[in-house]
């Protein structure tokens, strides 16, 4: 029984972080942050009625992969060639893969996925780009890349290449545009719910919940270097302009 005070363990390391912290213990409560159906991660029993000592919030990932695509593209149309950088190791990989292959057959741009999950990787990447013909670069959601993000930014930057991240802070340091779910939305999500378990609620008791609030953020800046503009279409969809 989960009393008033009781300590618990917040997870805000996607899936491999939840995953640990349920593996490590059954009865301290568990609130999780990730970005994969926990249900099929073996996480929770089901998403309202989670089961055992543990809940959390997902975020839409996947699906904002091929919107991605779709946003790059609209800033971009004259893009014929654009990469998607993903980690093969991660476990969106498969499905958001064959969204944006059905992406692309509808939009039309040649489509090279490229992988990435170390330094060296992500050298030999770059590197290939521009014999691909690549225009622009879409960034996939991953924990590797969230880390890499200033060496992404300057990589693309130096090959003069348009970028879209999944995190705000890819604009905001430099890239030209991102658009995914709202880490602070999430965050906010996880807090509430650890603060219902330290007052003595039962996270199996508690819904997962999932974080819709996605944010397209757009860096003028570093539109003007790459001389870009943006589309009043794009610009009046935007949660956020950097100037």
């Amino acid at each position: 029984m989960y009393k008033h005070g009781c300590p618990a363990i917040v997870s805000l390391g996607g899936t491999p972080g939840a995953l640990a912290a349920k593996a490590a213990t059954k009865t301290i409560p568990i609130v999780f942050q990730v970005g994969i159906d926990p249900v099929a991660a073996g996480l929770v029993e089901s998403l309202n009625r989670p089961g055992g000592n543990i809940t959390g919030v997902s975020q839409l990932l996947t699906a904002t992969v091929p919107k991605q695509l779709e946003m790059l593209h609209e800033v971009v149309p004259s893009a014929s060639a654009i990469a998607v950088l993903l980690n093969p190791t991660n476990a969106l990989y498969a499905e958001a893969v064959r969204d944006l292959q059905a992406a692309a057959r509808t939009l039309g741009p040649q489509l090279h996925i490229v992988h990435g999950s170390t330094q060296a990787d992500l050298d030999t990447v770059f590197g290939r780009l521009p014999d691909l013909g690549v225009r622009a670069l879409v960034i996939g959601p991953d924990l590797y890349f969230l880390s890499r993000r200033d060496q992404l930014i300057a990589l693309a930057a130096r090959q003069s290449l348009p970028a879209i991240y999944p995190w705000r802070e890819g604009a905001i340091s430099g890239g030209l545009m991102s658009y995914g779910s709202s880490q602070t939305d999430t965050y906010r999500q996880v807090g509430i719910y650890a603060g219902r378990i330290l007052k003595g609620d039962k996270p199996a008791d508690l819904p997962v919940q999932q974080s819709t609030k996605i944010e397209l953020i757009l860096n003028l800046k570093t539109a003007k270097t790459l001389g870009i503009d943006f589309p009043f279409t794009v610009l009046g969809r935007a949660d956020e302009v950097i100037e």
